[in-house]
């Protein structure tokens, strides 16, 4: 015990010599408690903003992959229609729509043409009537994921503005180090060091977390609905405009091409938008994982400030 005090004499000394302040403990105290408590609440409210972005995140790659789906039914509820539509000119062919002999073969020929086109006529009707209705899901699914995209982006814009952890830890981290150096002091001067130990103990857990995680984190979610967001917008667009009365009444070939090109390229893009918002809702809960770790560390050194 004697060696100690000798120890912590000399440290003292050192420090003098030096020029280095060493702070009595109860100032450094004070620095440490300034400097520390707070952190604890704003990893909170961290927490929170990436929860609640989870869940949006999460509704949005619901709708951008229901919207995929729904644009796949609906692109082979087209292509049928396609089919029939290729048909119909051969029915009319094959049943001699072009003979005018009045003879019992003929009417024969020509009540079945009837049959069979009006079957194909009523076929095609029913498809298109589902596939307008599909294309309408497939709109307000994917201007769902693009709002939620929108929402997402905001919070996790949001969540990067809000304050500088890493600076506060680095602050309460530099107290805790001067902290060290007055309990060293004090042990010389026979002051109780305890409690003051403890909390430099308790406090020092913040040191080695990568707390630049949050903020990466926090940056991929942007990206990733911001993404979301632009694909969402435009897939909305697109398939807005691919099932309207003039894309889809337009029988010429050109005209039907471009309503399979940007019924595919909607398609594409409610596929891109499902994985942007995916990965968003990965990134958040990584962040939340993240702030877990460090707001376990922050509550155990404000719980011995406090």
């Amino acid at each position: 015990m004697k060696f100690l005090y000798t120890f912590f004499a000399i440290i003292s000394v050192c420090f003098s010599a030096f020029g280095a302040e060493v702070l009595d403990l109860d100032v450094a105290l004070q620095k440490t408690y300034i400097a520390c408590v707070g952190i604890d609440d704003e990893l909170a409210d961290l927490k929170k903003m990436a929860g609640i972005n989870t869940a949006v995140t999460a509704v949005g790659t619901a709708a951008g992959g229901a919207a995929t789906v729904v644009g796949l039914v609906k692109a082979s509820k087209d292509k049928r229609i396609a089919d029939l539509e290729n048909r119909l000119p051969n029915v009319r062919e094959s049943y001699g729509q072009t003979s005018y002999d009045v003879d019992d073969a003929t009417v024969r020929l020509k009540q079945a043409w009837a049959t069979n086109t009006g079957t194909a006529q009523t076929e095609i009707e029913k498809l298109t009537k589902q596939s307008k209705s599909l294309g309408n899901w497939r709109t307000g699914l994917m201007a769902g994921a693009t709002a939620t995209n929108i929402a997402g982006a905001a919070i996790a814009g949001a969540s990067l503005k809000k304050g500088d952890i890493q600076g506060r830890i680095d602050d309460c981290l530099a107290t805790v180090s001067d902290l060290r150096t007055s309990i060293a002091k004090a042990k010389t001067e026979g002051i109780d060091v305890r409690e003051a130990q403890s909390i430099a103990d308790a406090c020092s857990g913040y040191r080695g977390q990568d707390i630049s995680k949050i903020q990466k984190q926090a940056k991929g979610s942007l990206v990733s609905s911001s993404v979301g967001a632009t694909t969402g917008f435009v897939g909305t667009i697109t398939s807005a405009v691919a099932n309207t009365d003039k894309t889809r009444n337009d029988n010429t070939d050109s005209g039907k091409q471009k309503e399979k090109n940007l019924n595919t390229a909607s398609n594409v893009l409610a596929g891109a938008t499902t994985v942007a918002s995916g990965t968003a809702t990965v990134f958040n809960a990584l962040q939340i994982s993240t702030i877990k770790n460090v707001a376990q560390t922050a509550a155990e050194c404000e719980g011995a400030l406090k």
